[in-house]
């Protein structure tokens, strides 16, 4: 049987708290019944310095129930470092941990397929939607148009999978090698290798709260991803100002012929285009080097990734195994 730790990450979650905690320990107990996990296991709610009773209503839980357990972090630090700091901080307890959303929009019925490659030797399991019928056109046209961009970019991820995955102890412990702070998990963890597999999944509707990622966040995660994984960005305004300078080459010659053919030069319409658009790139590629230099001194000041401010967990079962 395995030792599974289900790592939540929530932020402002108390309007679908108690459902995701209903229906996850009822998961819990049928795997258990069903003898796939130890009664060591856990599910453990990741605070990211919540505003509402997020924090209040995971301590209750872990006094109704050992298997519940909580992380809370000293400020907002992002979806990412919460799912990281989970991920870092248990892993000493699990033999796999399943990472999940709060609004459980993943099936969590895809758990016991995952549970099942991985004791086939999968050490890393990613969660992959089968379909977006569920979601609108634009939704599903950016949410495709996403990946692929990210692809393009150098940026390797599994296509259709988010954050939804199971990570054997040993994949996390060399996730915990990479030591970058601008993090983007879904490109980190395929950087990992050993043997991987795919469960395919049908993804629900969001019951109450809102989703923390709307399409500013959604486009701030896709640059963050791209930054953080590839230079691709860099050397496409490298190749983009190699060949304007070919094109401004060619134009000049060409002014050159038409001057001694004894034709006059007119064109300041496109004169003042030209000026323009060698004015929009050439910001555009100081802000592109920007970025990366803003990460590189992000990088140098080695600030933590996420601060953990208090820890609940009943690690009872565990302890009386140890002493028998």
């Amino acid at each position: 049987m395995t030792t599974l730790y289900i790592v939540v990450p929530c932020y402002n979650e108390e309007e679908v708290l108690s459902k995701t905690a209903a229906t996850l320990l009822k998961k819990f107990e049928q795997l258990t019944k069903d003898g796939k996990i130890t009664s060591e296991s856990r599910i453990v709610f990741i605070d990211d310095g919540s505003t509402d009773s997020t924090w209040q209503k995971i301590c209750s839980y872990t006094k109704i129930n050992a298997a519940f357990g909580g992380i809370k972090l000293s400020r907002n630090r992002g979806h990412q470092n919460a799912l990281l700091c989970g991920l870092l901080t248990l892993k000493e307890y699990a033999d796999a941990l399943i990472s999940i959303d709060a609004d459980l929009q993943d099936d969590i019925n895809a758990i016991d397929s995952m549970l099942d490659s991985f004791e086939q030797g999968s050490d890393i399991v990613y969660g992959v939607r089968s379909e977006r019928k569920t979601d609108t056109f634009f939704k599903r046209f950016t949410a495709e148009a996403y990946y692929k961009i990210l692809d393009k970019m150098g940026a390797k991820v599994i296509f259709n999978h988010a954050d939804f995955r199971l990570m054997s102890k040993r994949a996390v412990e060399c996730l915990a090698l990479f030591k970058e702070r601008n993090i983007f998990l879904r490109g980190l963890v395929p950087m990992i290798g050993f043997k991987t597999d795919i469960v395919k999944y049908k993804r629900s509707e969001r019951e109450a709260g809102e989703s923390k990622y709307p399409l500013s966040k959604m486009l701030a995660l896709a640059w963050e991803g791209i930054t953080s994984l590839s230079i691709r960005p860099i050397r496409l305004v490298t190749t983009t100002g190699a060949l304007i300078f070919g094109f401004s080459i060619l134009m000049l010659i060409y002014s050159v012929v038409r001057f001694f053919m004894g034709a006059t030069v007119s064109g300041w319409a496109s004169l003042a285009v030209s000026i323009w658009a060698i004015g929009g790139l050439q910001l555009l590629a100081i802000g592109i080097v920007g970025e990366y230099i803003g990460k590189i001194y992000l990088e140098t000041k080695n600030r933590p990734r996420f601060i953990v401010e208090d820890i609940i967990l009943d690690l009872t079962d565990r302890d009386d195994k140890n002493n028998e």
